[in-house]
């Protein structure tokens, strides 16, 4: 191989190696602002999709001599059977039936199968989710909480608004100390408190139906 042919591909394997960085560059500066922005935009989409089916009416057929009721449900079971949002802290997150795989801290806000949904009076309605930095630490600023701060729970056509009425902290265990009225509806949400070992866990107390 002659010098000349030697340079001109040496110069083409140093413009493919600087192509490359390039692009590496660009998906290392832009690959996860677009991510969030897909995720986001999905998240987003469901939680429309569940209001919506909060305001259809309710679908009755006849069947031979009696009336079934029939609601309309998508096949997939990630479809979110309720939605909390805390304005102080900005969150709006949809939330998967108990039963769902998408019904864990590793993917979602994990209703608590010790719960009882808000329709039932007297009961705990119970939610654990991530705190930190990660895409899934969705009760990242639950810690900014305090007393009287205002929470809603979207639930069966119904908006179910609470008032937070203690925040306390506790060792994390693997098993939640709740402290609250029995005689009251509650809402209860619990996070780990920064790298500590220990778990904050925040009360609130359903003050009116919508």
């Amino acid at each position: 191989m002659t010098k000349r042919k030697e340079n001109k591909k040496n110069k083409s394997q140093l413009k493919l190696v600087g192509s490359l960085l390039i692009i590496v560059g660009i998906c290392f500066l832009y690959g996860k602002p677009i991510y969030d922005y897909l995720v986001y935009r999905e998240e987003s989409i469901k939680i429309e999709e569940f209001y919506e089916e909060q305001k259809q009416e309710e679908v009755f057929i006849q069947q031979e001599d009696h009336t079934e009721e029939i609601k309309k449900e998508k096949t997939d079971n990630e479809k979110y059977i309720a939605v909390i949002k805390i304005p102080k802290i900005k969150l709006e997150k949809g939330l998967c039936d108990i039963s769902s795989t998408c019904n864990s801290v590793n993917r979602n806000i994990e209703i608590l199968r010790e719960s009882n949904y808000p329709n039932i009076e007297n009961e705990n309605f119970i939610l654990a989710g991530h705190s930190g930095n990660g895409n899934i630490s969705y009760f990242r600023d639950v810690d900014k909480l305090s007393i009287d701060d205002e929470i809603s729970i979207f639930y069966g056509k119904k908006e179910y608004q609470y008032k937070v009425m203690n925040i306390y902290e506790i060792e994390k265990t693997g098993k939640a100390n709740i402290v609250r009225n029995g005689n009251k509806t509650t809402l209860t949400l619990i996070t780990c408190k920064g790298n500590e070992d220990k778990q904050l866990v925040v009360i609130s107390e359903l003050k009116r139906v919508i």
